[in-house]
Parts: C-alpha cells; structure tokens; sequence
C-alpha cells in the first residue's frame, strides 16, 4: 500500500514539477499587475495579426491533412501496392525529422537556386509567405490523423464493407455510411491532435517565413519575438493565449476519448 501510493504522489509531483509549476508561473507573472497590461499586450494589432494567421494556417493544414490522413488510411489498410512498406514508414518521418530540418529543406527547394525557385519569377512566392508556412505546417502534422484511422481500420476488418459491395453499393457509398462512421471517433481525435500541432509550430515555420512583424509573424514566433525584445508582458499574455488554446484541445482529446473507448 506504502509503495503505491508512494508511486501516485511521485508520478503526480514529477508532472507537477515539469508541467503545472511552469505553466502557473506564466500565469502568475501575465496577470500579476492586473488584467489591463495583459489584455493590452493581446489585443494590438500586430498581436491580433500573429494570432489570425497561426489560425488561418491551421484552418488551412487541419482539413488538408484529415483528407489526405483519412484516404492514406485506407490505402494502408485496405490495399497492397509497391513501395506500400515504405510509404509506411515515411509517414512517421515528420515525427523524427527536427522541425528546423523541415523548413531547411523547404527553403532549399523554393529559395533562390532550389529546384522550385523559379515559382517566385512567375508570381508565385512560396517563401516569406503564407504558401511555404502552410506548407510547413502541413508537414510537421501530417501523420497524426493517418495514425489514429490505421489501427481503427485494422481493427473493424472488412466484412460490412464487403456485405455492402456485394448489395451493389458503390465504393462512395460505401465508406458513407459503412466505414466513416466506424472510424469517426478516431479521425476527430486525429485532427485533435493535428489542430494542436499545427498552432503550436515554431521551428519550420520561423525558417520559412522570414519572421516579418505584422506580415509572416505567427503566435509561437510573436512570443519569442517580444521575450527577445524584453517585453515580458507581451510575451507571457501570448503564451498565455496559447496555453488557453491547448487547454481547449486537451478538453476535445477528453471528449473523445470516452466516446471512441465505447
């Protein structure tokens, strides 16, 4: 009993000591001259523009990453092709690969002299702009929503899938009303997943987008930004915000959880 709980208060302090102490102290130190210099510090422009571009940036990588997740998923699972090994395993590379690799190598292919430099001649800019930083975060947050889908998958087999085809469903049909809502759950956990990884990027990011203020600037790099610039308030209200923001998708993760676990 002794050594249980012993356990339990371990496991619980060593959180403790890595996550909340940490995230408290930032709390305490954005509102501890009051709610005004902290709303202020959120509410500029060029917070307010650090702020909508990391979210116009998720709004575009989440739905691109849950199709291609998804159809991935069942190419995976449901189907066997050359090379299917490989894709496998290249899946999880943005899980290996360091985020400042990513946007190396981003910047290496549309930079000056890359192999897709050219774009920028014809009007299209991918670097220091929105394109490369959706690019990026597209990158680092691609494998979540694949997978979560690819053991649901596995796991409910093919046979209503089959039954259906046999009925003469077409293949859309199908995966409408057969295999969407067998695997529901796990796909609005991946995008879960996936919204919060693609909010809280800052590596590939800062290499792609030239950290231009009020331009190229997201969240993550507006709150390095104004710590270097000795604006502490700043810099913690927007950690803040960022915090909250996480806090709201630890609550979906627990909203699914449940509902996928029956």
């Amino acid at each position: 009993m002794t050594a249980r709980y012993a356990l339990r208060f371990g496991a619980l302090g060593y959180l403790a000591f890595l996550l909340l102490v940490p995230v408290g102290l930032v709390f305490y130190r954005t509102f501890e001259h009051g709610l005004h210099p902290a709303w202020a510090a959120v509410t500029n422009p060029q917070a307010q523009h650090a702020l909508w571009l990391t979210l116009l940036i998720a709004a575009i990588a989440v739905p691109a990453n849950t199709v291609f997740g998804v159809v991935l998923a069942i190419a995976l699972v449901r189907h066997r092709f050359p090379g299917r090994g490989l894709v496998n395993a290249v899946v999880d590379l943005p899980l290996a690969l360091s985020p400042v690799v990513v946007g190396l190598a981003l910047y290496l292919l549309y930079g000056t002299g890359g192999w897709l430099g050219g774009l920028s001649q014809h009007g299209i800019k991918i670097l220091f702009a929105l394109p490369g930083m959706t690019l990026a975060t597209i990158f680092v947050s691609l494998p979540f929503v694949v997978r979560e889908v690819v053991p649901v998958l596995r796991e409910i087999g093919t046979d209503q899938e089959q039954a259906a085809e046999t009925l003469g469903a077409a293949p859309f049909t199908t995966f409408r009303r057969i295999t969407l809502p067998a695997i529901r759950w796990a796909v609005g956990y991946g995008v879960v997943l996936t919204t919060a990884r693609a909010i809280g990027e800052f590596g590939a990011v800062s290499v792609v987008s030239g950290r231009i203020e009020g331009k190229t600037e997201t969240l993550p790099l507006y709150v390095q930004s104004q710590f270097e610039g000795f604006n502490t308030t700043g810099a913690f209200a927007a950690s803040v915000v960022l915090a909250l923001i996480a806090l709201a998708t630890v609550l979906c993760m627990r909203m699914f959880r449940p509902k996928e676990a029956r």
